[in-house]
């Protein structure tokens, strides 16, 4: 199953490298692999930066809004959705009580979504999804483990998280439409690869998956463009 590129957390194009976008990454690749070596002189170098300050809760429940939807719609729902809390900027998973499901109904979230939303608040405040400090010192498979037994949150949604939030350097998508269309139109292909193709590809790219899902994407937008 395919699944929309991420819309959560917003590629940020910026001059600085993060921590994780290294040059020992661009080096790497290049070396390892004809096509991003022509990918990096084509759209520079990796322009990714974590939004690390975000909570692992608010980075999920913005996730479960966009979920197929259009990222101007989920906006609009998110913004309902804050009104509801007046006070703070983002809700703590204990406000979730003070709503009912009507209240989120009117805001734009589907049944699904509001099971999943309140599931989510319920296993923070139950401590099974880590607080910002505890997720840092977590692997990356431990970190999936632990939130897709969230209701609603898949591994692609925990993957972007991994990028995103935590500027994880060895992540790959490979079940995201972007990094796959962006494949297919940089390495010449007829159809969309398989994930499990795209997989055993990219461990040529190991240990920096996530600056090559970068350029993946990055090649999906220019095609968009011609």
């Amino acid at each position: 199953m395919t699944v929309p590129s991420p819309i959560g957390w917003e590629r940020v194009r910026v001059r600085a490298f993060s921590k994780t976008m290294t040059p020992a990454a661009l080096r790497h690749l290049a070396a390892s692999d004809p096509v991003m070596r022509r990918l990096i002189r084509e759209f520079g170098p990796c322009g990714l930066m974590p939004e690390t300050r975000r909570a692992p809760f608010q980075s999920l429940v913005l996730a479960i809004a966009h979920q197929q939807l259009h990222a101007t719609a989920a906006g609009a729902i998110l913004e309902r959705f804050k009104k509801l809390f007046p006070g703070r900027k983002f809700p703590r998973p204990e406000d979730l009580s003070s709503v009912s499901d009507s209240d989120l109904r009117r805001a734009g979230f589907s049944q699904a979504k509001i099971l999943a939303v309140r599931d989510l608040a319920a296993k923070t405040l139950a401590g099974a999804v880590p607080t910002s400090r505890q997720i840092v010192k977590l692997s990356d498979d431990e970190i999936v483990e632990r939130l897709t037994e969230v209701r609603g949150v898949g591994r692609w949604t925990v993957e972007m998280l991994l990028i995103f939030q935590l500027g994880r350097p060895d992540v790959l998508p490979a079940d995201d439409f972007g990094v796959r269309t962006g494949f297919k139109h940089a390495y010449k292909k007829r159809d969309l690869p398989k994930v499990k193709e795209l997989l055993a590809f990219g461990e040529r790219w190991h240990p920096y998956r996530t600056t090559a899902a970068w350029y993946l994407w990055e090649a999906a937008d220019a095609a968009k463009k011609k």
